[in-house]
């Protein structure tokens, strides 16, 4: 599967809200490999979601700590526990910027054949969970940033 290029920050469609899927046929599949080769063309990256591929489905892909997989119309569940870590997007290469999240995700969806799938996870990979269901809002991790910081943030892009 062909690697696809990535919608930076500044592009109107990372803030759009994708569509869920209702069909399970080979074009969610073939989406799906392309998600997780486009993520795993470089170095560091952990998680990626259709819309900063220009596909605006509600489909995810991660590979975190040994854990790779997939989630087609995720829905998540976050504990009320917080921990701050420095966070980055692919939309936005070489910025992180440290950010609070919930220590702990479930996150239940389907897979690209249309079964059932829940993903529990703690940490890291909590983390990207959150980070990449955002993206199928609209939702750009600088968002959840103070305004004084999101500021600066923008400001650094160069």
């Amino acid at each position: 599967m062909s690697v696809r290029q990535i919608r930076m920050f500044g592009d109107s469609s990372l803030r759009d809200v994708a569509e869920p899927v209702t069909a399970f046929d080979r074009s969610v599949r073939d989406l799906v490999r392309a998600l997780t080769a486009t993520m795993r063309a470089g170095a560091g990256r952990a998680g990626l979601a259709a819309p900063q591929i220009g596909v605006p489905l509600r489909v995810i892909a991660f590979e975190v700590e040994g854990r790779a997989g997939h989630i087609v119309n995720p829905r998540l569940e976050i504990s009320g526990r917080l921990i701050r870590a420095d966070e980055a997007c692919l939309s936005a290469p070489g910025m992180w910027w440290p950010l609070e999240r919930s220590f702990s995700a479930v996150a239940r969806g389907r897979d690209m054949y249309g079964k059932p799938i829940t993903v529990r996870a703690i940490g890291t990979l909590a983390r990207v969970l959150q980070h990449e269901a955002d993206h199928l809002d609209g939702v750009l991790f600088v968002d959840h940033l103070p305004e004084e910081e999101r500021e600066r943030f923008f400001a650094a892009i160069p």
